[in-house]
């Protein structure tokens, strides 16, 4: 009897697993369905090269429909899952909202950003987990340029050409890394703009940033970045942001158009729906075998997944790419392995090390105990992340990209329309009805 086998999420954990799972199993054997509410998977580690206009924001994702030939993709929002019916309630884009059923269910939701009950937060902030935000933080930034160098106000200036991150993990530094480098790189062409006209702030609640790399690494990485005039404020948290006033708890206050919020992040709501087991931080609690506690049909993995780390019992394994990608890898041999009645093989993989990019020519790394720093450490960062991202197609790409980007300059047009793209239609039409 053909089983089915539904993975929700189209992420790291779910496209990997599918695209695992549609080449080991025969068409008898299952039907494989990813819901997803996108219709592709995004590298989240090149967002930072996109933002900056390194890479092309399209060659950074991967359609889930291309890659997933064998598996059926619908796009819309689990909003329920129940184990003991064995059914999730999905709603599409469009139309009704319906129950699918399963055998086997792959819960690979990822995580969203974890943010705090902070005034003005929400309406003045922004996150950096999604290709539609790093296309809007690229835009962001050349407009406030573009704005400053067209106004004679001081105070909207300043306003304009002040920047403020809140969060000093890798998302925070890069982000901010990668968007200063672009943004003095831009520079050349606003004569009435100098770099010392620009404020950064990155603000980091704890007393280090990329604590991933090290401390060693992480002092290194905090001294390059205030060398290049970026006020890392650690130890210190946003208290409000209301109407783009930031206010900091050490007594500091500035006005921003301009506010990033990468302070971590938490399992997605969806596995709070139903009835999954979940721990103290609202991850599903997981087997070293990748199944959820109490359930051997229900799969799990990736930021939403408590998967205890063997190779330092009693911690659990952190919420970042590279585990997500290799549990993949176990996760679809352990569906097949249930599949056919073998035994399942438990997730053990040693952390590997961490690379971060800093801007062009720039970057941090920690390999098996070994520490880079500079173009070096850069030329790793990118060697791995090509290295990483799925398909031959993919990875031509963007090694295109790059290439091109050695003889030409990046391109500084603000193309803030994209947000709004009806704007110029509906001023034409209010034109012609006055």
């Amino acid at each position: 009897m053909t089983k089915r086998i539904l993975i929700v999420g189209g992420g790291y954990v779910g496209m990997y697993t599918a695209l695992r799972l549609q080449r080991a199993l025969g068409r008898d054997e299952a039907r494989i369905t990813v819901i997803d509410a996108d219709s592709y998977m995004t590298y989240q580690p090149f967002l930072p090269e996109a933002a900056a206009g390194n890479l092309e924001p399209r060659h950074v994702i991967v359609p889930l429909r291309r890659v997933l030939r064998r598996c059926r993709v619908i796009n819309g929002w689990v909003t329920r899952i129940d184990t003991a019916s064995r059914t999730v309630d999905f709603e599409p884009r469009p139309g009704e909202a319906r129950r699918i059923g399963y055998d086997l269910l792959v819960v690979a939701v990822g995580s969203i950003s974890r943010t705090l009950p902070i005034p003005g937060l929400a309406e003045c902030g922004i996150g950096f987990k999604t290709v539609e935000e790093a296309i809007h933080l690229r835009n962001q930034v050349l407009a406030q340029l573009d704005l400053a160098a067209s106004t004679d106000d001081q105070a909207a200036r300043r306003r304009a050409l002040t920047f403020a991150f809140v969060g000093a993990g890798y998302a925070g530094v890069e982000a901010i890394a990668e968007l200063e480098d672009m943004a003095r790189d831009a520079c050349r062409y606003f004569p009435a703009i100098e770099r010392s006209d620009m404020s950064w702030y990155l603000i980091e609640a704890t007393g280090r940033i990329l604590p991933e790399v090290g401390p060693e690494m992480g002092r290194w990485t905090l001294e390059q970045l205030r060398a290049r005039g970026i006020d890392v404020r650690l130890g210190t948290r946003l208290n409000s942001a209301e109407n783009g006033h930031v206010e900091l708890d050490d007594g500091t206050s500035f006005d921003t158009a301009t506010l990033v919020w990468t302070a971590g992040v938490k399992p997605h709501p969806v596995v709070g729906s139903g009835d999954l087991p979940l721990d103290e931080k609202g991850r599903v609690r997981a087997t070293a075998e990748l199944t959820v506690e109490g359930h051997e049909n229900v799969f799990c993995a990736g930021d939403s997944a408590a998967v205890p780390d063997l190779t330092r019992p009693g911690e659990f394994c952190a919420p970042n790419a590279q585990h997500a990608v290799r549990q993949a890898k176990v996760l679809a041999g352990n569906v097949v392995a249930t599949l056919r009645g073998r035994p399942l093989v438990p997730y053990r993989h040693a952390y590997a090390g961490s690379v971060a990019s800093l801007g062009l020519h720039k970057g941090v790394a920690q390999i098996y105990g070994r520490k880079l720093r500079g173009p070096l450490a850069w030329f790793v960062h990118r060697t791995y992340h090509l290295s990483r991202i799925p398909t031959f197609n993919r990875k031509v790409r963007v090694l295109v990209d790059w290439t091109l980007a050695l003889f030409f300059p990046r391109e500084i047009a603000a193309l803030g329309a994209l947000s709004d793209p009806r704007r110029e239609f509906e001023y034409a039409a209010r034109g012609r009805s006055s």
